[in-house]
């Protein structure tokens, strides 16, 4: 790869900056406390099936574009219904456990720093309602976020990625985009963006065959990598 010139980050949300898995955990223990650590899980798992699904489903045009606010209520409706929980109040505050998100240890601290040298862009498949109160809850400091509610689609459609390039108004080849999940680089890469793989729990790791431009412990190892260039 040719020597990396970046004029600005942009940063994927979900499971790169905040653990998702631990916010919709803990929105689940609250519609049920009796549930046990395993049926916890199992009914986490069904929420991320649900949402993985559906939005499969509308970036190959089998179901018409909805928000992630409208998925998350029907996967909230779906894990209530299998805990045996018919309140719609706590179905309805179970959906928004979506919006509740902790950051990882390194996130703000990391964003402050990288913010001192670049142009930060949050580009989420989570609707701008969503990345308003991710942002409010974990802390989030940005130049702009970026919703895919935008391209009314979902990453890895191009047209997401395109909303930061035509932000930022720079090239593709100087936009890093930043992800710890290793389809989410791909899509990024085929519209031209630099890409750093940043390893967190719950992400998706990369393939032999992917060949990134920086890979990262964290957001502090991203940091240090990036302050050489």
């Amino acid at each position: 790869m040719s020597v990396l010139e970046i004029d600005a980050v942009v940063f994927d949300v979900l499971g790169t900056l905040v653990d998702e898995p631990a916010g919709l955990r803990a929105g689940i223990r609250e519609l049920d406390p009796s549930l046990d650590g395993p049926r916890t899980e199992q009914l986490l798992s069904l929420w991320q099936q649900h949402i993985d699904r559906e939005q499969r489903r509308i970036l190959d045009g089998s179901r018409p574009y909805l928000t992630s606010d409208a998925l998350d209520r029907e996967a909230a409706r779906l894990v209530a219904d299998a805990a045996g929980v018919d309140d719609p109040a706590a179905v309805a505050a179970l959906a928004l456990s979506a919006r509740r998100l902790p950051p990882w240890p390194d996130t703000v601290a990391g964003l402050a720093r990288l913010a001192e040298r670049f142009p930060l862009i949050g580009l989420s498949n989570a609707s701008r309602t969503a990345l308003l109160g991710l942002n409010a809850h974990a802390g989030l400091r940005w130049h702009q976020a970026l919703s895919a509610e935008d391209a009314r689609t979902y990453k890895p459609d191009p047209a997401v990625y395109q909303l930061a390039v035509t932000v930022s108004a720079r090239p593709p080849e100087r936009l890093l985009m930043v992800a710890a999940h290793a389809w989410d680089l791909r899509g990024a890469q085929r519209v031209g963006l630099r890409t750093a793989y940043v390893a967190r729990p719950v992400g998706d790791p990369p393939a032999s065959s992917d060949r990134f431009d920086l890979y990262a412990d964290g957001l502090t190892d991203l940091a240090d990598q990036l302050g050489k260039i």
